[in-house]
């Protein structure tokens, strides 16, 4: 008798639990294991977990573009934010490293069709990876955040490949201070 109150109280517990977790964060659970197998899908992705366990709507993706990228040398962290109204809307990404790139702004806002209009509860987070991987090869001028970046690229891409390098060397650029990566 003992042990089948004891059973209906760790059941009650566990409803209650399950009861406060949004919609988003047990759909995102279901995905998370495609999180740790990121690298087979996107081998210049490094996840970065949150320190908190219980904070796992929040990591950080490390990025280190391949030798074709114009950004080849760099690391660039972004961070995800699952909302609790995830996979209706898409996850908020942030680049932490300070970048001189057409679809990402100074204050590390990211320009990504499938982050915004284009979004849709069909696609998982791996989606979103990958699509922020692919401004590294594919930065889109006609559809800017920083508009000098995208002018200069549209003007010259000779011009805008050697701002970039001037940037991965450190220092600044349009007042901006850019880390400096050790290649360079």
């Amino acid at each position: 008798m003992i042990g089948l109150k004891k059973k209906k109280q760790e059941m009650k517990e566990k409803v209650n639990t399950e009861e406060k977790l949004s919609t988003g964060k047990l759909y995102f659970q279901k995905e998370m294991h495609e999180l740790d197998n990121i690298q087979q899908q996107v081998p210049q992705a490094k996840l970065i977990r949150a320190s908190n366990k219980d904070d796992f709507m929040n990591f950080k993706v490390e990025y280190t573009p391949e030798k074709e990228s114009i950004w080849y040398g760099g690391k660039y962290v972004f961070s995800f934010t699952i909302p609790d109204s995830y996979p209706f809307n898409a996850p908020k990404v942030l680049c932490e490293t300070k970048i001189f790139h057409p679809n990402i702004d100074f204050q590390g806002n990211v320009c990504l069709n499938i982050l915004k209009e284009d979004w849709k509860p069909t696609m998982n987070i791996i989606s979103c990876i990958t699509g922020v991987y692919f401004l590294f090869t594919d930065p889109n001028p006609q559809d800017p955040l920083n508009h000098d970046a995208a002018n200069i690229m549209r003007e010259s891409l000779d011009s805008f490949k050697q701002n970039v390098k001037k940037t991965l060397r450190g220092g600044y650029l349009f007042g901006q201070n850019f880390p400096s990566f050790s290649r360079y």
